[in-house]
């Protein structure tokens, strides 16, 4: 296994709270896998940085090479202020929550993503909003508000993680999204606007339309946008032109084998599938090894045939 960060897990550390994962259940389980055989690389990148390892040189390593890079490319919004400090991404807020949880010493520029005695404003209804309302109630931030532009009843989240949210002091702002971001330097503020919902879009939600003359502002200290995730551009990161991908950025792989564009490459979870859950990213795996070994069986046994032949 190689991996980017320095523990392993990924977002099962560094992107899950605590609270809704307990490290030592993943630290465990890592143990299990080296007593097992597995080798881990952490703290090596794949691509065409510095200190990155070609791709090549890994498919020449290994008969087989799966892709289970999960995806990580934020989610952006613009408007005017969108560049103000105190404008956080999700992953960046989580990971130094976990970190500073784990005990890591952080960077000084990781140490402003503290909650602590702030108005905290979360834009988005997923459950990695869900995450940094509850977080930012955890480290005592003064309020916590977040602001989502269809109702509740159309929220993407956990319906539960809704109510936990609630009953722990988060206030919603339903049928809301952010104009603009206020503050000269640091964000002092986020003026919105109310939302109505239309007709059904392309993909059978409603969608929304904002009301003429219904802004209002929201003190916020700290911003953290939690408006998804899309895949990282793997191809050209890793100069590979012949890993092709969907339009959505996702890799294409057979239905049945897993296997890409490229032969002996493999890839499963959401890379594959985008963002999605841990259990499906986990049953994708077991099956994607399970068609890795046949490939290879199948590969060794045409090659012993050829050298009898």
């Amino acid at each position: 296994v190689y991996d980017r960060y320095d523990r392993v897990g990924g977002l099962l550390v560094y992107g899950i709270p605590g609270f809704k994962l307990e490290k030592d259940i993943v630290a465990r389980r890592h143990a299990l896998l080296e007593e097992s055989g597995v080798v881990f690389h952490l703290g090596q990148g794949v691509g065409s940085g510095a200190d990155d390892l070609p791709f090549e040189v890994l498919r020449s390593r290994h008969h087989a090479v799966l892709i289970a890079t999960g995806v990580y490319q934020s989610r952006e919004i613009g408007g005017p202020g969108a560049g103000l400090a105190g404008i956080e991404r999700a992953l960046d807020y989580l990971t130094a929550s976990n970190r500073r949880s784990l005990g890591d010493t952080l960077p000084p520029e990781a140490e402003a993503l503290d909650a602590q005695g702030k108005a905290v404003v979360v834009l988005g209804g997923g459950d990695t909003a869900m995450d940094c309302l509850r977080t930012a109630i955890r480290q005592g931030a003064r309020s916590v508000t977040c602001v989502y532009r269809r109702d509740k009843a159309n929220m993407p989240g956990s319906a539960r993680e809704v109510k936990n949210a609630e009953e722990e002091g988060v206030h919603f702002e339903w049928l809301a999204a952010p104009e603009a971001f206020l503050g000269d330097s640091t964000v002092t503020g986020v003026r919105a606007t109310r939302m109505k919902l239309g007709l059904p879009d392309a993909s059978g939600r409603q969608s929304v339309e904002p009301v003429e003359g219904s802004s209002f502002t929201l003190e916020a200290d700290l911003v953290i946008k939690a408006l998804g995730f899309d895949p990282e551009p793997l191809p050209k990161l890793w100069a590979q032109p012949g890993l092709e991908v969907s339009r959505w950025g996702t890799l294409k792989v057979g239905q049945k084998d897993f296997m890409t564009s490229l032969p002996g490459v493999f890839a499963a979870g959401d890379i594959v599938r985008g963002a999605s859950l841990v259990v499906w990213a986990i049953r994708d795996g077991r099956d994607a090894a399970a068609s890795i070994h046949q490939w290879i069986e199948a590969n060794e046994t045409a090659s012993a045939v050829a050298e009898q032949g």
